[in-house]
């Protein structure tokens, strides 16, 4: 789970205007917490303005590079990415969780995989890309990557270098939507309908082994249609969802009419061994009343994204308000995100050890 450790920053690139990317020193103590696979993410933590902010970026290094590095992308209100990108540097330290997530690859097999990307999505793709190119001579990757302008395009000089030492390897096309290029196809923004007519033409599905979506939310929802739409078995389809903006609000699951309860929940909440019990009010928020009383769940995004909080109901029943990262599988297994839980029952058993 989701324990951090002060990291040094050793490394602050400056990859666009408005993004960097940040590599850390790990101790040979922490090596094997901070094992990756290509495309998981690192929480970080930090107090800024007297509050505590915690963020998840994708890690973007190659897992043959022997080095530990995320990247960051301002945006308009971001607390965390105007902190990173302002104020950070070379010897100061972070506090960083073990990396998490399952927008991963098999990057030792041979495979042809197809990525669709959009701005900061490209985070963890660059990891992939990198890793699975690197580890096996006969695979290949297409990047369809979208962007407002060239000057925009994060990895741009990476990308480029990787085309060089991959030849014939690598295939990358940049879409831009605020800037004109030759070819009618890489302009505008990727949407379904451009998605769809690449994978008729660039990437059918009979060449591809797995496709892999990175962006805002409309572009993944559109996208995941047009693939499956242009014959791609949705189990070769892998998505992670880099923001919410846009998405329309899920109405909150309905209450059975079984498990309808008034009352103040018993909520036992199993962590790394330990049972933690907690008294959660009617209508709230499971991890909002732990956190009022001492008890931490994992977690980033607190907003059903990233998953940190993930955790299986082995009594009583809970109600989500949104899921944006449990699969169907998951959720016929009982398990269920603590940041979008409320107790519909007197008693409930949460395990977050649950595998």
């Amino acid at each position: 789970m989701s324990r951090f450790h002060s990291l040094k920053i050793v490394d602050r690139r400056r990859e666009t205007a408005d993004s960097v990317s940040l590599a850390f020193a790990v101790p040979e103590t922490l090596r094997e917490e901070f094992a990756y696979r290509p495309g998981q993410y690192l929480t970080v933590r930090a107090t800024i303005d007297g509050e505590e902010c915690r963020r998840s970026y994708s890690i973007c290094s190659g897992a043959d590079e022997g080095e530990l590095r995320i990247a960051v992308k301002k945006v308009d209100g971001g607390r965390f990415s105007r902190f990173a990108n302002e104020a950070l540097a070379p010897g100061q330290r972070l506090d960083v969780a073990g990396p998490e997530g399952r927008f991963t690859a098999d990057i030792g097999a041979d495979r042809h995989y197809a990525f669709f990307a959009a701005g900061s999505g490209v985070t963890p793709v660059m990891s992939i890309i990198r890793s699975t190119l690197a580890a096996n001579a006969n695979a290949r990757a297409t990047l369809v990557y979208g962007n407002r302008t060239t000057a925009s395009i994060m990895f741009r000089q990476a990308l480029d270098d990787l085309k060089d030492r991959y030849l014939g390897r690598l295939a990358v096309f940049h879409v831009l939507s605020r800037e004109s290029q030759d070819i009618d196809l890489l302009n505008g923004r990727i949407d379904g309908e451009r998605i769809a007519l690449i994978a008729r033409t660039i990437v059918p599905p009979k060449g591809v082994d797995a496709y892999f979506l990175c962006g805002p939310f409309g572009m993944i929802e559109d996208g995941r249609r047009a693939l499956i739409a242009a014959g791609v078995e949705p189990s070769r389809i892998k998505a992670e969802l880099f923001s919410t903006d846009g998405a329309p609000r899920p109405a909150p699951a309905a209450t059975p009419a079984h498990v309808a309860h008034e009352g103040e929940a018993h909520v036992s909440c199993v962590l790394e061994g330990r049972r933690h019990r907690i008294e959660v009010e009617p209508g709230r928020l499971i991890i909002e009343a732990a956190h009022e009383q001492g008890f931490e769940i994992p977690h980033s995004c607190k907003g059903g994204m990233c998953c940190t909080c993930r955790c299986k109901v082995l009594e009583g029943a809970v109600a989500m308000d949104v899921n944006y990262s449990l699969e169907p599988w998951e959720l016929e297994a009982g398990y269920t995100l603590a940041c979008q839980s409320r107790a519909l029952t007197p008693t409930v058993t949460l395990d977050f050890d649950a595998a």
